[in-house]
């Protein structure tokens, strides 16, 4: 029975439904009106959707297992681990760094639009150094490197990238005032929406969704960012509002004449669950033994990916200057959907 139990937690648990059940059981209906109501509500929404993603995928013939097996394997590590450290770390954060916030805010509606754009912004370094610097790519590569778009992919994380990220975007949004109450509103609406962007072609072909293509960051977007092709290598960083991607340079729309190919460019071994988790920081380890000297040691753990000490660099940004100097040889050039002339952004590892 406690066996039997503890499999009805963990399936209760993955879809949300503890909240919900709650409120039902009570049948104090009112909770709905609720923050937590409204977040019992929504928690289950992704689930879902990923259950009814599979099926239609497995009725028109195009589901893979191998295709969940990263990130089912992802989920059940991180259960255990990464969640944890991840809501430590944010308590860690707050404790720390609240007492020396530049000022202190009301959760006001314009405060909070506030608020989210500082979010947005602390989303964007921790993102922006996940692909710039090494060895936090070896925290962030896991996520990247599932072969095909669908919501599983959330799932798909290094265990202690979360608490990287955590501490990061909780520190800037505590430094610059963001009150602990916003910060976990925010925190689950980013939560959300971060999951729901990696819904894949099986639910949703046209990821752009409309005219909201040009609001916000859509799926659309975020499959750009997760392809290893040149053009959109290193791309919208940021996870629901695109303000920094646009202020910084690294805003890449979809064109949609080029096939999007997944993955990390780094040569993989075929389905290996171990590969996609620990295979960066194997291929990093080895780089920093084999370096000569102290100085291209510490050089291989904070360059981007693909840089090396012989000079013979593979960089996305090498990357992305071959590609645009092939085409303009090649007297082509690349406009995207909206007729803007596609143009080389700055970007860091070839592992995308």
């Amino acid at each position: 029975m406690d066996f039997l139990d503890a499999i009805f937690k963990q399936f209760t648990g993955f879809f949300g439904f503890g909240h919900l059940m709650e409120i039902i059981k009570s049948g104090d209906y009112d909770k709905l009106l609720t923050y937590q109501g409204f977040t019992a509500v929504l928690i289950p929404i992704m689930p879902f959707l990923l259950v009814i993603e599979i099926i239609r995928a497995a009725f028109y013939k195009r589901f893979k297992v191998i295709h969940y097996k990263l990130p089912f394997f992802s989920y059940v590590l991180n259960a255990f681990i990464g969640r944890v450290i991840a809501i430590a770390m944010v308590g860690i954060c707050i404790g720390l760094f609240e007492k020396y916030a530049i000022f202190k805010l009301s959760f006001t509606w314009y405060w909070f639009i506030y608020g989210y754009i500082v979010w947005e912004f602390g989303h964007f370094i921790y993102h922006y150094l996940g692909h710039k610097v090494r060895l936090f790519w070896c925290l962030h590569s896991t996520h990247h490197a599932p072969e095909s778009m669908n919501l599983s992919v959330s799932y798909a994380h290094f265990f202690l990238e979360g608490p990287y990220a955590d501490f990061i975007r909780t520190t800037v949004c505590i430094l610059l005032g963001v009150p602990p109450a916003m910060l976990f509103v925010i925190m689950f609406i980013d939560g959300f929406w971060g999951g729901m962007i990696h819904i894949g072609e099986n639910l949703v072909h046209d990821g752009r969704l409309g005219f909201l293509n040009n609001i916000i960051l859509t799926p659309s977007h975020h499959r750009v960012h997760h392809a290893k092709n040149p053009l959109y290598m290193d791309t919208n960083f940021c996870n629901l509002l695109n303000i920094w991607d646009k202020v910084f340079g690294t805003y890449q729309p979809e064109d949609r004449t080029i096939p999007i190919e997944y993955g990390i460019s780094r040569p993989m071994i075929k389905n290996s669950f171990v590969d996609a988790y620990f295979g960066e920081i194997v291929a990093l380890a080895k780089d920093v033994y084999k370096a000569p000297g102290l100085k291209n040691k510490f050089l291989y753990l904070v360059m981007p990916p693909g840089w090396s000490h012989t000079g013979d660099h593979k960089m996305t940004t090498v990357v992305k200057k071959k590609y645009f100097e092939e085409l303009q040889q090649n007297g082509t050039s690349l406009k995207s959907d909206n007729n803007d002339i596609a143009e080389p952004q700055s970007g860091s590892p070839v592992m995308s």
